[in-house]
């Protein structure tokens, strides 16, 4: 009785790949995150799998729909069961009244039967086999559900993690900004009592000292918001993540180009789509379910075992044997609209996880591409960065040197130094940012995928210092 399965519109035109391009790309099942290649951040997301109580949620549900699902394929099988009775009763005989006095005649009669009872609904219309059906795409969907919040935590502590690294860069670099500043001011204050500049110009200076100063706290208190967040995602206190925190992080980049022509069907591996498909075929089934309550149902029942007046009569198999055979049909001529409403119910929740699983698959094609493309800005940024880093370097040793030459001024080589560290640290925020939007890509294709090694272009689009620095970037 259920219908025909079949994709939604939108999920089976979905388009082969995501662009014409030469290059290709294939599911590859293995452990992406290992590629950063740094063991503190494997043993954190170790952790965070064996403790993280969104997945423990997730693990319960999962273990409620498998028995749901054995509860719904139960039906498919003759239910049996055993029994043991016993029984007394003390009556007066026929024609023997109330108060009849002591000579009145009573009848007594004790009973005793043990047996194996069985019923079996026989199921003609498919009703008990799509409810079976049913209750197992709901289970697998659960499973899916259980990947997809993996993948989700596995992408919350590797975001925490990577937005710790920085954070600790990032205080690093205004701690020597802060101690470059703090030279600028003294310098300034000892040529504004010269008369070499204006107090504009130290006003200016120190405002900027002061404004640097300010940020210092309010980046050490992001850091200790985001370790939180971190032992929140591993099930600890943040006080016991000494272990993981206490000491240098330092996971490495991966600036590999991603292939334009991954095909479409890398989107079979997000859980989230899978899930949803299999919800649709819950669906799909339990309408039909619905369907056949429309039709007569045929039942058989049965009991044997042995009946006698005392305990020991139970166990003469021979002579106390008893035998009851039973069919029945039973078909729905008036339910006031039951049965129509329920098929029209199912219907609807067909049709609206049909919407769903349209929408997620659409949703997916349209994250997928956009975190390829995402992926792709941050490495030209990085990479702009990367090169600005270098003039930086040059500037602070030329300034160094003209400084001691004796024909630079100690406050150019400061203003060097400077301009060095705010690189510095707008390259840690571009490594983070890469970082993220690989991420991004492997939690849009809800995994990892493989492909051919291409030689660097002319572009420098793969630049090996690049490809070799760590998040902090080389200094």
């Amino acid at each position: 009785m259920a219908p025909d399965s079949k994709a939604p519109e939108i999920a089976a035109g979905v388009p082969q790949q995501y662009s014409k391009t030469d290059a290709i790309g294939a599911y590859e099942p293995v452990q992406w995150w290992t590629s950063f290649q740094d063991p503190i951040l494997n043993a954190v997301l170790d952790e965070a799998l064996a403790k993280n109580l969104d997945l423990a949620e997730a693990a319960a549900r999962l273990r409620a729909a498998e028995a749901q699902a054995r509860v719904s394929r139960s039906g498919l099988f003759p239910q049996i069961s055993a029994d043991l009775n016993s029984s007394y009763s003390d009556t007066p005989t026929a024609g023997t009244g109330f108060g009849g006095g002591a000579g009145a005649s009573r009848f007594q009669v004790e009973s005793y039967t043990s047996g194996l009872g069985f019923s079996y609904e026989v199921d003609l219309w498919g009703k008990l086999r799509d409810d079976a059906r049913a209750g197992r795409a709901d289970a697998v969907a659960a499973a899916a559900d259980l990947q997809a919040a993996r993948l989700a935590v596995m992408a919350e502590v590797i975001t925490s993690y990577f937005d710790i690294v920085d954070a600790r860069d990032q205080i690093a670099l205004t701690t020597k900004i802060i101690d470059v500043l703090g030279d600028r001011v003294e310098q300034t204050e000892n040529r504004y009592r010269r008369g070499l500049v204006t107090s504009f110009e130290l006003y200016q200076v120190r405002q900027d000292f002061r404004n640097i100063q300010a940020s210092l706290p309010q980046r050490e208190s992001q850091l200790t918001a985001t370790e939180g967040q971190l032992a929140v995602l591993i099930g600890r206190y943040t006080d016991n993540m000494d272990q993981f925190l206490g000491q240098k992080l330092a996971p490495r980049l991966i600036f590999t180009a991603i292939p334009s022509g991954l095909p479409i069907d890398l989107l079979a591996q997000r859980p989230d789509i899978y899930a949803e498909g299999q919800r649709l075929e819950a669906a799909r089934f339990n309408l039909g379910a619905r369907k056949a309550e429309r039709f007569p149902s045929i039942s058989l029942s049965g009991g044997t075992g042995t009946q006698a007046g005392n305990p020991s009569g139970l166990f003469d198999i021979f002579d106390k044997w008893v035998l009851n055979l039973g069919a029945g049909l039973t078909a729905p001529l008036f339910q006031g609209g039951r049965i129509r409403a329920n098929i029209e119910a199912a219907d609807a929740q067909y049709a609206q996880q049909a919407a769903v699983y349209a929408r997620t698959v659409l949703t997916a094609y349209q994250e997928v591409g956009a975190a390829i493309e995402g992926y792709e800005e941050e490495r030209q940024r990085y990479r702009f960065l990367f090169f600005q880093l270098d003039e930086a370097n040059a500037a602070a040793q030329l300034q160094s040197r003209r400084f001691a030459a004796g024909v630079g001024s100690y406050v150019d080589y400061l203003d060097a130094l400077r301009a060095q560290y705010q690189v510095q640290s707008s390259l840690s925020s571009a490594a983070r940012d890469v970082a993220l939007a690989r991420l991004a890509v492997h939690r849009a294709l809800g995994g990892s995928w493989d492909q051919p090694v291409s030689p660097i272009s002319d572009t420098g689009d793969d630049d090996p210092k690049a490809e070799a620095s760590e998040i902090r970037g080389d200094e």
